[in-house]
């Protein structure tokens, strides 16, 4: 591509939409030309803002932008996407890449026919605490990650395994580069029909293992990583966007003398710039995304494994007394952080939630 502006588009005039399309409009080397919901006061809200135009259709906006961000409900991905990219418009759709595998594998085969980018958005990826921490992962025995935050009527349609830990999913699969051999998951619905908190133990074929817990039923945030290798213990904080490495000074640790601990220095780029970015230059110079469709098909096909698993434990009607279909069951098996989790969700709400 030339080094004109990039025609920009977003689909989706939601939460996620409009921090791309904020994101967009203060951006020098793309144009952002329009912004499109179904709802016209919100698209036309969002277009005000942002100095371009409203649209309800989106096959309206495809024949005047170069790129297109989806930042659509998850069951609609499949049906925009296969448009956008039937319409050779280079494609940003945000995670999850689809809802069911045949979807994922349909917009991959479209976008390699048109000869179009598509790239998930996997925006950990471009966490800065993340990029630096890559510095000094190797060979990483023990991974635990905690993604609590809470609960948001508007992702109701969706169970928190493909709303955030496809995330964390995501990274193991980078950080890693290994397959997954074995998946231990459990999960229960608080407010939704569908999973709002999911512990899952992963193993990998390197000999990794990782403990994941994703929760959208805590009153608190909490984003991190902790990574324990042969020589370093690692902590990254994704949403303050910190990293704190301990390593041993000597072979022999007889004081807390002989551990280092070190704070990296880093610039601290918002990740959705840096997606995006990202995203531009894989246009210009025809490059594979980082968080290709491939790589979006693979967290896919992992995050819906472990809602199978999670439904296996799941209890009919009329049959409440197997104590692993309960919330009280659910609380005495799962332990760790996640107990912890739903203990302080469960005592909020026998307070009426303050």
């Amino acid at each position: 591509m030339s080094d004109k502006k990039i025609k920009f588009g977003v689909i989706g005039a939601g939460k996620i939409g409009t921090f791309h399309a904020r994101t967009l409009a203060k951006m020098p080397d793309v144009e952002l030309v329009g912004v499109c919901d179904n709802d016209p006061l919100r698209a036309q809200k969002l277009a005000w803002e942002y100095n371009c135009t409203p649209y309800t259709r989106h096959k309206e906006l495809l024949p005047q932008i170069d790129a297109v961000i989806v930042a659509a409900p998850t069951e609609l991905h499949h049906a925009i996407g296969i448009d956008c990219l039937e319409s050779r418009v280079h494609t940003l759709m945000e995670k999850p890449i689809a809802s069911t595998m045949e979807q994922a594998r349909e917009l991959i085969e479209k976008a390699k026919t048109k000869s179009v980018i598509l790239q998930i958005g996997h925006v950990e990826r471009f966490n800065p605490s993340v990029l630096e921490a890559l510095k000094y992962i190797k060979n990483p025995k023990f991974i635990a990650v905690k993604r609590l935050g809470p609960y948001d009527p508007r992702m109701a349609n969706i169970g928190v395994v493909l709303d955030l830990m496809i995330h964390d999913i995501d990274l193991l699969l980078t950080i890693l580069q290994s397959d997954i051999v074995s998946i231990d998951a459990i999960g229960l619905s608080a407010f939704s029909d569908y999973e709002d908190i999911a512990n899952v133990r992963f193993k990998f074929a390197n000999g990794c293992t990782a403990d994941v817990t994703a929760s959208r039923a805590s009153f608190e945030r909490a984003r991190y990583m902790n990574l324990y290798q042969p020589d370093a213990y690692i902590s990254v904080d994704f949403m303050n966007a910190r990293v704190k490495i301990y390593r041993k000074k000597t072979p022999v640790i007889k004081s807390l003398d002989d551990i280092d601990v070190i704070y990296p220095s880093f610039d601290k780029q918002m990740p959705i710039t840096s997606e995006i970015l990202h995203f531009a230059d894989c246009i210009k110079n025809e490059k594979t995304p980082g968080p290709s469709g491939e790589k979006g098909s693979k967290a896919l096909q992992i995050a819906l494994q472990v809602v199978d698993e999670i439904k296996r434990y799941n209890v009919p009607k009329g049959k409440q007394e197997d104590k692993r279909g309960s919330l009280s069951g659910f609380v005495a098996d799962i332990g760790g952080a996640a107990k912890v989790a739903i203990d302080e969700t469960l005592d909020r709400l026998k307070r009426g939630g303050k």
